[in-house]
């Protein structure tokens, strides 16, 4: 029977290379791709010395299938969100809001763990309204981030920015982020909490 830990990396193996095969564009893949690669390797790094709660390891993995599946087709051309569009009459590929809510959605759940387990904070109001502005900022870093990218590969601006046209776009991304950031504390804190005693039961 399999346990999280081999699943987790059979999923992320299987994801990665269906993903790195054929993608619409390579550099555009790589800079999509990174962070989930940045991110394996981070738990990697902490499996030992701070290994985290089953559900977060959960959300990390859904958010870098997002991001690889993201990766292999670009966001703007993501075929479920293109169907959804024709089906719905809309003016865009959302793929790329999907992208930017779980944005907010894991990240906070992330911060929450590492702050309570490390008793950041004393107050569970100023925890939670420090983890959802890191949210904030960490979307508002990655907008810039897509600018500068924007900045030094013209070729690669237009997929990886993925604004369709849309001017608001950076707006509406960090939205989306901080709406993902507020839904998983309200649907997922209680959760977490039991988890978290598990852990250091």
């Amino acid at each position: 029977m399999l346990n999280l830990k081999n699943a987790w990396i059979i999923v992320f193996i299987a994801v990665l290379i269906w993903s790195a095969y054929k993608p619409a564009d390579f550099v555009t893949w790589l800079l999509e791709v990174s962070p989930a690669l940045i991110g394996a390797a981070v738990l990697i790094y902490t499996r030992r010395t701070f290994p985290l709660t089953s559900l977060v390891y959960l959300l990390i993995l859904f958010h870098c299938v997002i991001l690889m599946v993201g990766g292999h087709y670009t966001y703007a051309e993501v075929p479920l969100f293109n169907w959804l569009q024709d089906e719905f009459d809309l003016a865009r590929n959302n793929y790329d809001k999907l992208g930017h809510f779980a944005q907010g959605f894991v990240p906070v759940m992330v911060a929450r763990e590492v702050v309570i387990r490390r008793s950041v904070f004393n107050s569970d109001n100023w925890r939670n309204f420090f983890i959802v502005c890191f949210c904030l900022a960490f979307s508002a870093f990655y907008e810039l981030i897509e600018w500068w990218v924007a900045l030094l590969s013209e070729e690669a601006a237009d997929s990886f920015l993925g604004t369709q046209g849309y001017i608001w776009d950076t707006q509406s991304d960090m939205l989306w982020a901080l709406s993902g950031a507020v839904l998983a504390l309200l649907v997922l804190g209680r959760m977490h909490d039991r988890q978290l005693a598990n852990l250091s039961s």
